[in-house]
C-alpha cells in the first residue's frame, strides 16, 4: 500500500476555533487513525505543524498532543518546500495577506472565514487561486452538520413542495468580561480588528442559504451594537466599535426559479430559549422542518394541525409533539473533520474544492452589502461575481 503524507502548517491554532475544531477534532483524529484510504488504495496521512505567535503556548500544545513540529515563523513555514498546505484560522485582518503569500509560494490553502475584509480583496484571492492552480478550500462547516445534512436531504427529496420561507435564529449571551470572563476574544467586538457579527456570520449564512435553498438575490439588514462597553482578556475596559447583532432579510431564488424569503437573526446579546444555539426552519406548501446542529424534525401537510386563534383560552395543543424526528440514515462524522477529509482528497487528486475562494467572496459580499443596507436603511440587490 502506498502512503502519502501531507504536511499541514496550521496558523492561528491557539485560537478557540483553530484549536478545538480544526486541530483536536479534525487533524489529530485523522492522524491518530493512521490517515484515510483513497479509492485506489492509497493511504493519506497528515502531519500537522503548529504555528502561533506565543512561543510558550504553541510549544505546550505541541507537547500535549505529540506534534513534533511547531514554529512562530509563519513566513518560514510558507516558504518551506516540504509543506504542502497552509491552513489559516488567525485574525480576519491578517488572513488575506497570509493566503496571498501561501498561494504565491505554490501552497494549497484551507482557511476559515471571512477570507478578507473587503470584497475586492476576496475576489483577488479567488483570482490568485485560479491563476496559480492550487487547491483552495474554505471552511463551510455548517453544511456538514447532521441537522443541516438532514434538512438538505428533505429539500432534495422534494419534501417541502414549493419552498416559501426560511427562518433562522443564531446566538447566545457573550459575557461582557467585567464580572464573568467573555467566551469570545475581544477583537470580535472591534471593527478596526475585523470584528463584528455581520462580518463574522453573514459569510456563513450565504453558503448555508446557497447550499440548502438557492442564490441570495438581495439583502435588507439592521446591524446593532447592543453592548457598547466590554472588558478584554487583561480585564481592561474598552469600547465595542463593531456590531454584536445583525437582523437580516434575504430574498433567494431556487434553481427552479422560485422566490423564497429568508429571515435570520444573529446576536451575541440574546439568551437561548431554543433547543440548539442555531436553528433553521423551512416552510413549504407540502411540509415544514426545523433543523439545529444535530437534530431535525419535520411535519408534513397531512399531519399539520389546524389551530384556531383564541386568546381567551389557554393553549392546550402540544405543538412540539406533533413533529417527527428525521433520521440520519448515515454515519455523520464531525462536520469540520468531514470537510477536511474531502479537501485533502481534492489536494491529492489535484482538483478544485467545491467550496473555494469564489464562494467565500460571495460571503464577504453579503456581509459588505449587509452593512451598507443597515447604514442606508434600504434593500440592496446583490450582483453576480465573475472572475
Amino acid at each position: 500500500m502506498t502512503t502519502r503524507t501531507l504536511r499541514i502548517a496550521m496558523n492561528g491554532i491557539t485560537g478557540r476555533m483553530g484549536y478545538r475544531q480544526h486541530l483536536v477534532r479534525s487533524i489529530l483524529p485523522i492522524r491518530d487513525a493512521g490517515g484515510f484510504t483513497l479509492e485506489d488504495g492509497t493511504k493519506v496521512q497528515v502531519e500537522p505543524i503548529l504555528i502561533g505567535r506565543n512561543e510558550a503556548k504553541i510549544k505546550e500544545l505541541a507537547e500535549l498532543h505529540g506534534v513534533e513540529h511547531w514554529t512562530t515563523d509563519l513566513d518560514a513555514a510558507i516558504n518551506d518546500p516540504s509543506v504542502d498546505i497552509i491552513f489559516d484560522a488567525s485574525m480576519t485582518s491578517l488572513r488575506a495577506a497570509t493566503l496571498k503569500k501561501a498561494m504565491a509560494a505554490g501552497k494549497h490553502i484551507y482557511t476559515e472565514k471571512p477570507t478578507a475584509e473587503t470584497l475586492a480583496e476576496a475576489i483577488e484571492l479567488a483570482q490568485i487561486a485560479r491563476d496559480t492552480g492550487v487547491t483552495a478550500g474554505v471552511v463551510h462547516d455548517k453544511l456538514y452538520l447532521p441537522g443541516l445534512v438532514k434538512l438538505r436531504r428533505l429539500v432534495d427529496e422534494g419534501f417541502f413542495g414549493r419552498i416559501l420561507s426560511l427562518r433562522g435564529e443564531f446566538g447566545y449571551w457573550v459575557f461582557e468580561g467585567e464580572v464573568q470572563e467573555a467566551q469570545r476574544p475581544s477583537w470580535n467586538y472591534r471593527k478596526e480588528d475585523g470584528g463584528g457579527m455581520t462580518t463574522d456570520m453573514f459569510c456563513h449564512w450565504n453558503y448555508v442559504l446557497e447550499g440548502i435553498i438557492g442564490t441570495v438575490k438581495s439583502v435588507n439588514a439592521n446591524t446593532v451594537t447592543h453592548i457598547p462597553t466590554r472588558w478584554d482578556e487583561r480585564g481592561a475596559e474598552y469600547q465595542a466599535t463593531a456590531d454584536d447583532a445583525a437582523y437580516g432579510i434575504f430574498e433567494l431564488e431556487t434553481p427552479g426559479g422560485d422566490q423564497v424569503v429568508a429571515q435570520i437573526n444573529s446576536s451575541w446579546a440574546v439568551r437561548v430559549y431554543r433547543d440548539e444555539l442555531v436553528e433553521f426552519q423551512i416552510d413549504g406548501t407540502h411540509g415544514s422542518a426545523v433543523a439545529g446542529l444535530r437534530n431535525c424534525v419535520a411535519q408534513q401537510r397531512a399531519h399539520t394541525p389546524k389551530p384556531v386563534w383564541n386568546p381567551d383560552l389557554p393553549v392546550t395543543e402540544p405543538f412540539r409533539d406533533q413533529w417527527l424526528e428525521v433520521p440520519a440514515n448515515a454515519d455523520l462524522d464531525n462536520g469540520f473533520k468531514a470537510q477536511w477529509e474531502e479537501f485533502l482528497r481534492d489536494v491529492v487528486a489535484g482538483r478544485e474544492h467545491r467550496f473555494g475562494l469564489l464562494s467565500a467572496a460571495r460571503g464577504v459580499q453579503l456581509a459588505e452589502l449587509g452593512l451598507q443596507s443597515s447604514a442606508e436603511r434600504r434593500t440592496i440587490d446583490i450582483p453576480a461575481i465573475t472572475l
